[in-house]
């Protein structure tokens, strides 16, 4: 790049800038992905006379950057230019597209989609598939699936569009229903379906898919990897972990960062910190992301210790902490009750590192808080917070209200947490503990009645365990609950000395 800048440097001194060839060399160079926006927006801004070429090519350029509003505001600039020798044409609209889609932008991608239909142009295939991914990428889904059904050839990237935004907004099924109905089906087809799967927390399906994926002979991506780490992740499925781990080593699947933060976390989030501690090391390249998935890992697995050390180390890279680096170790102090070491880092992420504290590092000060007894001072802290106090961080303020037995700050809290959040049967079944450990009975009962007068209830607790390589979900209440029943009952009569009682 700095070769080019120089060629380019020289170019202007010699006026070769005013030949439109050379100069969309130079600007095609600059505006590819491993190129530089901003220069190429300087040698577009230079040229005297671009071409509808070198139009298209900075649009596109910035369609697919991290500012793609600046795309949006050069289609802008050549449809109000006085350069009447050239306008957009069929090539233009799909980046433009693209940029409403990367913004979200759904109200001026209609108004884009109206022009389109206007100059007759709906029908060509690349503009339709824009049109398909931005309206889907939005969640316009009704509005994506009429231009879908207008479509006369559909093609994969058309069903691909579709089926990532009914996955995307939720609509899972229909996603699925639309990947089982596709003619042909690419990687990103498959990515995407697997992908949806782990969003929507249709984790064992998300691993079905991909056993399918192999026994198609479907090659796939490191974006697959990720997405099956997660799911693994998310299940505790430590040996499909593994086995994934193993694939990637032996597919030859570059550790890129993501990749390394998706095992780190995988592992992490199954207990193995040694296996996590291990690739951590190991890794080449330690983005902010990494650091962040071993230190919460750390503080959520009994190693709060460890996590703190690695905090320090993160201080002393080059490197710089961020909000969820400072959750991180928040969370350490508190599983290892270091109230001032606690409240140093709260204040040195304000002072030092000037980062604004959000109402996740508020929770966390007040379960250290909490933790401690020190309710007062919790209450305080809620109540002096410069954002507005939801329902989880009044609701953690009750739960320890009820661990300590404070009724009166409990009501307050209790009161908070129904009010922000009616629907959540939580704030009625705790307050309705402490008074029954307190041994108001009626004002126990009087708040059961109120949660179920109020439609209320209780989220059923859902788990998963992983026998011989198989993952196994357990719903409470579930027909397979009274495995998980008769293991807990087992497990306490070895505890407790008493095997022979499960013999009778």
């Amino acid at each position: 790049m700095k070769d080019l800048k120089k060629l380019h440097a020289h170019m202007i001194k010699t006026g070769l800038v005013l030949d439109p060839i050379a100069a969309s060399q130079v600007l095609t160079f600059c505006a590819s992905p491993h190129g530089d926006t901003n220069y190429a927006h300087m040698v577009f801004a230079r040229m005297p006379k671009p071409t509808l070429y070198s139009w298209n090519t900075i649009i596109r350029c910035f369609s697919r950057s991290s500012t793609p509003q600046l795309a949006i505001s050069i289609f802008i600039d050549m449809l109000w230019s006085d350069h009447d020798y050239v306008q957009p044409q069929r090539l233009t609209y799909p980046s433009v597209f693209k940029a409403f889609a990367q913004l979200g932008d759904v109200h001026g991608g209609a108004q884009l989609h109206g022009r389109v239909v206007k100059l007759g142009l709906e029908d060509d295939e690349f503009i339709s598939n824009t049109i398909i991914y931005m309206y889907a990428n939005s969640g316009l889904l009704s509005e994506a699936r009429r231009v879908f059904d207008k479509k006369v050839e559909l093609d994969v990237v058309a069903w691909n569009s579709m089926i990532m935004g009914l996955a995307k907004y939720g609509e899972i099924d229909e996603s699925r229903r639309m990947f089982d109905e596709m003619p042909e089906r690419t990687p990103v087809t498959w990515n995407s379906m697997i992908s949806g799967y782990v969003r929507n927390g249709k984790l064992m399906e998300a691993l079905e898919l991909f056993r399918e994926m192999q026994e198609q002979d479907v090659e796939p991506s490191e974006f697959t990897m990720v997405s099956l780490l997660n799911a693994c992740a998310h299940l505790g499925a430590l040996e499909h972990g593994k086995w994934v781990h193993n694939y990637i080593k032996k597919s030859g699947f570059e550790f890129n960062l993501i990749v390394t933060t998706a095992i780190i976390d995988m592992y992490c989030k199954c207990g193995s910190i040694a296996n996590a501690i291990e690739v951590f090391e190991a890794s080449s390249t330690r983005g902010l992301s990494s650091w962040n998935s071993i230190i919460i890992g750390l503080a959520m697995n009994g190693h709060e210790r460890e996590a703190i050390e690695y905090f320090s180390k993160l201080e002393c890279s080059s490197l710089k902490p961020d909000s969820v680096s400072f959750i991180g170790v928040l969370t350490a102090c508190k599983y290892l009750g270091a109230i001032d070491r606690a409240k140093h880092y709260f204040a040195q992420m304000m002072n030092e590192y000037e980062i604004e504290p959000s109402i996740k590092h508020y929770t966390c000060m007040v379960e250290v808080l909490g933790q401690a007894a020190l309710l007062e001072e919790a209450e305080e802290l809620i109540r002096d917070m410069p954002v507005e106090p939801d329902a989880i961080i009044w609701g953690s303020l009750l739960s320890f209200c009820a661990k300590h037995g404070n009724v009166e700050m409990a009501k307050r809290a209790a009161e908070r947490v129904c009010e922000l959040n009616p629907s959540d049967a939580s704030g009625y079944v705790l307050m309705s503990n402490v008074q029954a450990a307190s041994k108001q009975f009626e004002e126990a009962i009087e708040h059961r009645l109120l949660m179920k007068k109020s439609l209320t209830e209780k989220e059923p607790g859902c788990s998963s365990i992983e026998l011989d390589g198989e993952v196994h979900e357990f719903l409470s209440g579930g027909s397979n609950m009274w495995i998980v029943k008769a293991l807990s009952f087992y497990t306490a009569c070895i505890f407790c000395s008493v095997q022979h009682a499960c013999k009778n």
